[in-house]
């Protein structure tokens, strides 16, 4: 199995990259969390992978952190979840936003990803209660009591993007109540 792979980026193509290992060329295909992560062309970068083998191909896929190649392995242990549609699901949500949904238990955030209907984000919160804790848990400032989720709920209830709302909600003090929250997310997503 291939566990790491250190080389010089050749090519970037979302989703997909070129890797040049001392003169080979690997294709990888990466998150988007990833690949917007990635340094430039001709730079040096360190990814984590997954390697597949299916009747159709050998497949790696890199990733920059283990709290995102976990997440992957685990997304893909769930009865029809393959590996474009964890990389979706990994593309539409960062690692601590999907531990935090599935936590709360928010099929709107899920359903929100393209390709995860109702079904399947049912399946994903049965499936993932309880195992994203070991890929680092809910976003710092993100987890933290009613209020937060209140003030969450309601930015993304205004029409603010999963990202938007949530790096609001990681600029906000700890102890605000659910109107003060909303009000200074508000004023902080105008600066935008």
């Amino acid at each position: 199995m291939i566990g790491r792979l250190t080389g010089l980026i050749a090519e970037k193509n979302p989703p997909q990259i070129v890797l040049d290992v001392g003169g080979v060329g690997y294709e990888l295909d990466v998150p988007m969390s990833t690949f917007y992560n990635l340094p430039g062309s001709g730079e040096r970068v360190c990814l984590l992978t997954h390697f597949a083998v299916r009747e159709d191909g050998h497949f790696l896929y890199g990733f920059l952190s283990e709290a995102e190649r976990f997440t992957f392995r685990q997304l893909l242990k769930i009865s029809g979840i393959g590996a474009r549609t964890a990389l979706s699901v990994l593309s539409g949500l960062s690692v601590d936003d999907l531990a935090a949904a599935i936590a709360r238990q928010e099929i709107g955030r899920l359903v929100k990803i393209p390709g995860i209907g109702k079904k399947t984000a049912e399946r994903l919160l049965l499936e993932l209660k309880g195992k994203l804790a070991a890929a680092g848990g809910a976003a710092p400032g993100v987890g933290g009591g009613a209020a937060r989720n209140d003030i969450l709920d309601a930015l993304l209830a205004l029409g603010y993007n999963d990202k938007e709302a949530s790096a609001a909600l990681q600029q906000l003090p700890a102890d605000l109540a659910t109107a003060d929250g909303i009000r200074q997310a508000l004023k902080l997503l105008s600066k935008i």
